[in-house]
């Protein structure tokens, strides 16, 4: 954590990257930092893979414009920081510009809360017990003594929220941290509407269709229950990613099943697909064994083919997915 605040108040030009399809947590992560360290007078972009632009609901976190598009992110940064992205691949097409910034000799700094970090930068701030990445970014605001303002308040709580899951996953520190961000102006209601409580209506006629199609099957992982839904590209038209991410929110409250899958149809026989776990099965495992990856509780990948073999791989890997304690 040190080395990498003596290394970002040195740095006056920085790039900072969130994965691909960000989150509130991975954008406003580097946002929150990206402003920070503008205003101790780098020159400062933050950008992201794909899309093209950030989710709707997230647009109002770049406060101070230092949102590029993927194309406008230099060949070889100088330096380069990584946030809330567990490996190379969830960097998307940006990958190169790490890639092109290591063999510079260049700095590449990751900051994640990932279980599963593979570790490809030069330098690396993780911390697994963290419940979301803008808790570690906050220490090393804090290091850089960052003067919190709120703009940057509400990037942090942004991926605070949004990461607990309204707080349910937060412990002490974490609250206290919450409180440090609402003194600084933050409005709870105001912004935990824009991220999880604001849908179009079409939302509900795509939840409706979906919700109508999705299955339990209480033999599935280990005994302990998988409910499954699938977003078909039918079910997609009109909406955006983020409306379409929300669905695992509603599957996951299925009493009768620890685990939670939404299949999200991004193309013909190509697949995003999100995992939830109540708490007794490992959903970081399974995603990894299909080629993805995450936390324990919260995690996912894609891959191709049809539905039906997906399932299976899945409901294979959830078979040999480890117990939590």
């Amino acid at each position: 954590m040190h080395d990498a605040a003596d290394l970002l108040a040195r740095a006056d030009d920085v790039t900072l990257l969130a994965h691909v399809n960000p989150d509130a947590d991975a954008l406003g992560s580097a946002l929150a930092l990206g402003m920070a360290l503008r205003h101790r007078g780098a020159t400062v972009r933050v950008s992201f893979g794909t899309p093209a632009e950030p989710p709707f609901s997230l647009r109002e976190l770049d406060a101070e414009g230092i949102v590029v598009p993927a194309d406008e992110v230099p060949a070889t940064p100088p330096t380069l920081v990584v946030l809330d992205t567990g490996s190379l691949q969830r960097v998307g097409a940006l990958a190169d510009r790490v890639e092109a910034t290591v063999a510079a000799g260049g700095d590449v700094v990751v900051i994640d809360h990932h279980v599963a970090n593979t570790r490809f930068g030069t330098h690396h701030v993780i911390d697994e017990s963290a419940e979301a990445t803008v808790v570690i970014v906050l220490r090393l605001l804090d290091l850089l003594g960052v003067e919190m303002d709120l703009p940057i308040a509400h990037c942090l709580y942004a991926g605070l929220v949004t990461d607990t899951r309204s707080f349910r996953r937060a412990g002490t520190a974490t609250h206290r941290m919450a409180m440090r961000l609402l003194e600084a102006g933050v409005d709870p209601e105001t912004t935990t509407r824009q991220l999880m409580d604001t849908h179009p209506f079409g939302w509900l006629g795509m939840l409706s269709e979906v919700l109508s199609e999705a299955r339990l099957e209480p033999e599935s992982a280990r005994g302990l229950g998988l409910v499954h839904a699938t977003v078909r590209l039918a079910h997609s038209e009109g909406l955006r990613g983020e409306e379409l991410d929300s669905v695992i929110d509603v599957v996951r409250t299925t009493a009768e099943a620890d685990v939670a899958a939404v299949l999200k149809e991004t193309a013909p026989d190509r697949w995003s697909v999100s995992l939830r776990s109540d708490g007794r099965i490992d959903v970081g495992w399974a995603a990894s064994a299909c080629g993805g990856g995450g936390h324990h509780l919260a995690s996912g990948f894609t891959t191709e083919g049809s539905a039906e073999d997906l399932l299976a791989a899945l409901r294979n890997a959830l078979t040999e997915a480890p117990l939590l304690d």
